[in-house]
């Protein structure tokens, strides 16, 4: 590889100098440029021209000036290297070698389309066996595996793979089910909540998972995030005994009717204590579950997985997966890049493409909405002004800007179904306003074109762009704050007037809906924070899941009304796959589950 890249030095020198063009020039220039000594140049140059890249004609005698010709153009020798890159699984250097402004976009899609062909299902001899291997790509940034600390659908995606809880939802999201617990109860104050743990289940270090490893996982939460996902589900922990080694009791300080589904979200996956401990109590990029695969390892943003032999529900078809992160890259997914991926997620399939692969709507979406800050003092306090940013919030447009067939207006977390069971909302797309009743509701508040402070994640910049034009348009003036995801739940996010974020409307639906409502009471206004805190306390007293659905349909339907809630549009994945793929199931997200791939 070093040679390449002296040649790419020796080329570049030349930038205006076309192949076949001889150019007259010196060794001792040459070994300037490459920062070489003489005989070195002289070996450099003799190598290159065996491999046919350069033609080298010296010249002997004081003031002569040897030719050289140069065949092998600078774009297919980066090539070439990206792909050497790429063979010893470094692909950030190969990406990085190609992402400079002086190489052309097309070497970029070409080495675009040569990497997608590396993708997909292969079976490799290793000795005397056969390992089967998915070689997975995600357009996304792997910065934790441990449950405590994840906080991106990649990453959740990967714990899944990783870690077990004592239950699980089934994938409609209507039943929970036994997984590490075979079975559970409650006391009649149903505050008092027993799990009976299965026998024989191993962490991938080794060890025999215990009761003891229950309380640690769900204790060591609470301690270290105590504003994290769910957090109020386990912050309602009171206490936690082990009677044995397979019995759990968890006592929680007050009724809560969601515990058992918070139970059942990879937030609360078991780790092992002794494990977690040695590693300083974060897991981070080392984690150690119960689940069907384990992390073999992690270098350049490739995350190996391996199948997990002592697995307690058996062992999984595939022998390893290798996931490949190229957050670069996100327009792998176009039409001339599928031929060899066998499993996608979160890609729009064109009419032709969707002859030859088969195609899932993921059972999850994801909301895009707003929230206003009505704790800080400013325009915001007025109705009106909050009345006058709905009438200007034009969904055509943002759908005309977004595009796609997966993204759709919202005016609900609870879309309504039509006949033939497609999602529907009640209200069309609301016309774009620049009308006489919006400029008399900006008139009547007052508004003087103060600026509002509109606070969002880095991964949704381009919404909160989107929104700032929108509301250009009607004199509304938008600026934009990015705060971190690990960060948004803190108190900087209160210095803005206006929250834009998301949430994954999946069969966690109502844990996921508490734990924006609950965020929510941050930067209500008391009667507002009076509402959601009766709202929410009798979501946690109700036993009935139709009744919470029918709470939580009222709470948003209040919230609308006072415009607290301002929706912007929906958006559905698929996942895509290949027809020689067998045993293809989801997991929370709507995502495969590795463990039950097997290729015909």
């Amino acid at each position: 590889m070093k040679i390449r890249k002296h040649y790419l030095t020796l080329r570049q020198a030349f930038p205006h100098l076309h192949e076949e063009a001889p150019l007259e020039t010196t060794l001792e220039e040459l070994a300037a440029e490459v920062d070489c000594t003489h005989r070195n140049m002289v070996l450099l140059l003799k190598r290159m021209q065996q491999e046919q890249w350069l033609t080298w004609q010296p010249k002997k005698g004081r003031g002569n000036r040897s030719t050289l010709i140069f065949h092998m153009r600078k774009e297919q020798l980066l090539l070439e290297e990206a792909k050497q890159f790429v063979a010893k699984q470094d692909l950030e250097s190969a990406l990085e070698l190609l992402q400079t402004t002086d190489h052309p976009s097309h070497l970029r899609e070409q080495f675009q389309e040569w990497l997608s062909g590396q993708f997909g299902f292969r079976s490799e001899l290793q000795g005397d066996r056969r390992s089967d291997v998915l070689r997975f790509p995600l357009t996304q940034t792997i910065h934790a595996l441990d449950p405590a600390a994840i906080h991106y659908t990649g990453e959740s995606h990967l714990v899944n793979q990783l870690f077990d809880g004592l239950v699980r939802m089934d994938a409609k999201g209507e039943h929970i089910v036994p997984h590490l617990a075979h079975a559970w109860e409650v006391d009649e104050t149903r505050t008092i909540w027993t799990f009976y743990l299965r026998k024989g289940v191993r962490f991938h270090h080794g060890r025999e998972m215990a009761a003891s490893d229950v309380k640690y996982a769900l204790e060591r939460l609470q301690r270290l995030a105590p504003r994290g996902l769910y957090s109020w589900a386990y912050a309602g922990i009171k206490q936690i005994s082990c009677p044995n080694d397979t019995t759990v009791v968890i006592q929680l300080v007050e009724r809560n009717e969601l515990f058992l589904g918070f139970l059942s979200t990879n937030r609360a996956a078991i780790v092992p204590e002794d494990a977690c401990e040695s590693a300083g109590g974060w897991m981070g990029t080392n984690p150690v579950g119960t689940g069907p695969f384990r992390l073999a390892g992690h270098e350049h943003g490739i995350w190996i997985l391996e199948a997990f032999p002592a697995y307690f529900q058996g062992r999984g078809f595939l022998d390893r997966v290798e996931v490949w992160t190229q957050p670069e890259l996100e327009h792998l997914s176009d039409s001339d890049s599928k031929q060899s991926f066998q499993v996608m997620h979160n890609v729009r399939i064109s009419d032709m493409d969707a002859q030859r692969w088969q195609q899932v709507r993921q059972s999850g979406m994801t909301t895009k909405f707003m929230t206003v800050n009505e704790r800080k003092e400013g325009p915001l306090r007025d109705p009106l002004i909050r009345k006058a940013l709905r009438f200007a919030l034009d969904q055509a447009y943002l759908l005309e800007q977004l595009s796609g067939d997966v993204i759709e207006a919202a005016d609900s977390f609870f879309p309504k179904s039509d006949a033939e069971g497609e999602e529907v909302d009640g209200d069309a797309p609301r016309p774009s306003y620049r009308s006489a009743t919006l400029d008399q509701l900006i008139h009547s508040a007052g508004y003087q074109g103060e600026t509002l402070m509109l606070a969002t994640i880095p991964q949704y910049e381009q919404d909160a762009l989107l929104l700032q034009n929108m509301y250009e348009k009607s004199g509304i003036s938008l600026q934009i704050m990015l705060i971190p995801a690990e960060q948004f739940n803190g108190e900087l996010r209160m210095s803005a007037d206006l929250v834009l974020f998301a949430t994954m409307m999946d069969e966690h639906r109502e844990l996921r809906l508490y734990d924006m409502y609950k965020s929510m009471q941050q930067h209500a206004a008391p009667e507002v924070q009076s509402l959601l805190d009766d709202s929410l306390h009798q979501l946690r007293y109700e036993i009935d899941p139709l009744r919470r659905k029918t709470l939580l349909e009222q709470l948003e339907s209040q919230l609308k009304q006072r415009n607290s809630l301002l929706f912007l549009y929906r958006k559905h994945l698929k996942t895509a796959y290949h027809p020689s793929i067998r045993g293809i199931s989801f997991d929370s997200l709507g995502w495969v589950r590795f463990r039950d791939i097997w290729f015909t």
